[in-house]
């Protein structure tokens, strides 16, 4: 049988995002966004619903949405939906849905990063397929006023 598993959302972060870091020391970071929906029902009223939707993203992409993202700032957020469970320290089964972030897109007016620190510059492991030495220094920009200019 066929399955496919892909979300996207749009929305605003309902609180700030926290980072943390797994033992293999990849950061990952958590947040929540708000997603809003507006229709008219059938008595001609305007009607809005609100959707929290837990998110988490790993790597570089969990670096940048923790410096440039705060509560209440616009994201686009692509991924894949994962079902935790696990059982309360009431002895409950608990168990919700979270947004596992594959992409992202900052949406609204740009502005600084947070103040909040990113993640501490190191040596990250070379991809799986991916040797360390494929990977190429972008060149430098050309200096202003150089010979280069055809004119």
């Amino acid at each position: 049988m066929a399955s496919y598993n892909k979300i996207i959302l749009v929305g605003n972060l309902t609180r700030d995002p926290q980072m943390s870091y797994l033992p293999s020391q990849m950061p990952v970071v958590e947040f929540g966004i708000a997603v809003n929906r507006r229709w008219r029902g059938t008595d001609g009223q305007q009607r809005e619903e609100t959707c929290f939707v837990d998110c988490r993203a790993y790597g570089k992409q969990a670096e940048t949405i923790n410096q440039y993202l705060a509560k209440g700032k616009s994201v686009l957020v692509e991924g894949r939906l994962q079902y935790d469970t696990w059982e309360g320290k009431d002895g409950s089964k608990r168990s919700k849905h979270r947004v596992i972030i594959e992409r992202f897109q900052f949406l609204g007016p740009p502005g600084p990063p947070t103040g909040r620190p990113a993640a501490p510059q190191q040596a990250a492991p070379a991809q799986a397929g991916q040797d360390e030495g494929d990977y190429e220094e972008p060149s430098p920009p050309a200096e202003p006023g150089g010979d280069d200019i055809p004119f």
